[in-house]
């Protein structure tokens, strides 16, 4: 790699390391090439990224961000997961590894946070940010149709009501 290509590396993946809400570390020795195209295809589907760079340039790249905590984990054959949604990088990067158990997580940082293994899972099992905007919709939602419902409810007695009136008057 030239010089130039080195320092614009470096230069982009502070530039990750800087605006991603969550890192994954991990190793990847005997995946495929089929296999990393496979997470690649995973992560991009989920909103996350996936990349493989020379340790030596990941370490310089992270000096000085908040994520500077994964450099410890960078020996190895290493690839970098990360999105800006806290749950979509470590949910997939979980998921691939159970499938596959050559890819191994040694861990990660969230912001100013280090995360073991035990906190990637952790934040894995946590319902994505989508997820969680569904489920905030249909709390906003449920009362205005509750509402509706009994707003419309007298009238609909009344209507049962006079009905019924009417049939006993044609009976009579």
């Amino acid at each position: 790699m030239e010089r130039a290509a080195k320092r614009e590396l470096v230069s982009t993946l502070n530039d990750v390391f800087s605006t991603t809400s969550v890192v994954v570390v991990a190793h990847y020795a005997g995946l495929t090439v089929a296999d990393m195209q496979k997470l690649r295809t995973q992560m991009k589907q989920a909103g996350a990224t996936v990349k493989v760079a020379k340790n030596r340039l990941a370490k310089i790249a992270l000096e000085g961000t908040d994520v500077a905590s994964i450099s410890g984990l960078m020996k190895g054959p290493t690839l970098i997961a990360y999105s800006s949604d806290p749950v979509a990088a470590p949910k997939v990067a979980v998921d691939f590894a159970k499938g596959n158990d050559k890819l191994v997580i040694l861990g990660g940082a969230m912001g100013t946070t280090a995360l073991n293994v035990d906190g990637v899972r952790a934040l894995a099992t946590m319902p994505s940010l989508d997820e969680l905007r569904a489920k905030l919709v249909g709390l906003v939602q449920a009362p205005a149709t509750k509402i509706a419902q009994l707003s419309t409810a007298p009238a609909a007695k009344l209507a049962r009501v006079f009905g019924a009136y009417a049939k006993k008057d044609e009976a009579a």
